[in-house]
């Protein structure tokens, strides 16, 4: 080979260049990844080292690798404002009122009102009678002590998830929307009724749907060419006055589900509604779910993750009232709504408790720390299906779009202009 050429090929940066030898570029790329590993070796034992001897090297060094996801660049409407639609994070705002509300309360109990600071320095607010000041401190004590009851209501989990869903959370807005799907009184067991639209053909799935939840009774709908058509108002007429507290309706498009909508019926001197519709992406039916098991009867635990904003409380308070109170722990059944980027994720699972393996970790804390009493036990999950992915498109105040009536008749609908901004999400 020429002296010319040659050189022309040592002249790249890569050692896998320097030669024109394809048996020898190859040996000197082995050779380069085995000192790249081997520097990589070392520099993660060196840094165990430090971490061993300094804790505190390792939370910082975690802390700052974490991935800047989509979730992590989320952005929220910086409103004080929590009505359907907002981007808020409920907890967070309530978070600060309560803060707002105890600030208020101490500087009331220590004798410090907005009046008596717009008031000029001459003016004495010791001069005030005793006996008011005494009625302001109780007062002012009792609201304090109601604010730190209302945040004690759920007990600390000994793993607190960063994703589950505190409906005790819900705005006040959504309590004077939705009086009949918010309030104080023990939720009752639900009867559900399901339905497809006209001429439908997926019974098989709406079947399958219907057994996901308790109590719930698939009836076909009819479009026989000399029998009555019912409407989706008549049917809600029919199962409210036979008891049912729930309405479900099942799309299809090309023979697969592709909507769902849930229609509250509600008591019997009150209007039904809300409606939520959702669409169903990536329907997988149970069969075909490898390894796969076979549902049981009993009421299944239910969990609500990802769920932060009013609209995704409303939209988990729906699933919450299909689902009886008392969940059968002896039945190991759990299904999972999670959502993520407004898509909600349904699964179905049961659960066994089993003796770890020697490879496998203990159960861990949120802190990364072992939990107590769980040492060498694990988890084993079997999906029991079905698998699919439900996508909230619009809220109705009654039966659906024909069936609401009023200026606030559609309480929220999806548009595509909502997804300009990638870090906004409604749920």
């Amino acid at each position: 080979m020429p002296s010319g050429n040659k050189g022309k090929n040592r002249s790249g940066g890569s050692l896998s260049l320097k030669t024109s030898n394809k048996i020898v570029r190859k040996q000197l790329y082995v050779k380069q990844k085995k000192e790249q590993g081997k520097e990589r070796h070392e520099e993660r034992h060196r840094r165990r080292k430090e971490e061993a001897k300094d804790p505190k090297l390792r939370e910082e060094r975690l802390a700052n690798n974490q991935p800047l996801t989509i979730e992590r660049k989320r952005v929220w409407d910086d409103v004080d404002d929590d009505s359907l639609g907002v981007a808020v994070d409920v907890a967070e705002l309530k978070r600060r009122r309560l803060e707002k509300e105890e600030a208020e309360a101490a500087r009331l109990a220590d004798g410090v009102t907005e009046e008596d600071e717009e008031k000029d320095d001459d003016a004495d607010s010791m001069l005030d009678s005793d006996e008011e000041g005494d009625d302001d401190d109780e007062d002012a004590e009792e609201r304090i002590e109601r604010l730190r009851q209302e945040r004690a209501q759920r007990k600390p989990s000994i793993a607190p998830s960063t994703t589950s869903t505190n409906l005790d959370m819900t705005p006040d807005s959504l309590t004077r929307q939705f009086p009949n799907l918010f309030n104080e009184e023990p939720p009752v067991d639900p009867k559900i009724l399901v339905t497809t639209h006209l001429n439908g053909t997926i019974h098989k799935e709406a079947e399958d749907i219907a057994a996901i939840f308790p109590n719930s009774t698939y009836i076909r709908r009819s479009a026989h060419a000399y029998g009555h058509k019912y409407s989706v108002r008549e049917i809600a007429k029919f199962a409210k006055n036979r008891g049912y507290t729930i309405l479900m309706i099942v799309g299809e498009d090309l023979k697969k589900p592709s909507s769902l909508t849930v229609i509250h019926l509600n008591g019997e001197d009150v209007a039904p509604g809300p409606s939520l519709t959702y669409t169903i992406r990536h329907y997988l039916p149970g069969k075909a779910l490898l390894g796969h098991g076979n549902p049981t009867n009993h009421y299944p635990e239910l969990l609500l993750n990802g769920f932060k904003t009013p609209l995704g409380i409303l939209a988990a308070k729906s699933m919450h009232t299909m689902f009886p109170p008392r969940p059968e722990l002896s039945g190991r059944q759990v299904v999972t709504l999670h959502n993520q980027r407004d898509y909600i994720f349904f699964r179905r699972h049961r659960y066994v408790f089993r003796e770890a393996r020697a490879t496998e970790k203990n159960v861990v804390t949120a802190e990364g720390k072992e939990m107590e009493g769980m040492q060498g036990i694990r988890a084993g999950l079997q999906e029991i299906g079905p698998r699919f992915t439900l996508k909230l498109r619009r809220v109705d105040k009654g039966i659906g779009r024909a069936g609401s009536e009023g200026e606030d008749a559609l309480k929220w609908e999806w548009k595509a202009k909502m997804e300009k901004v990638r870090t906004r999400f409604n749920l």
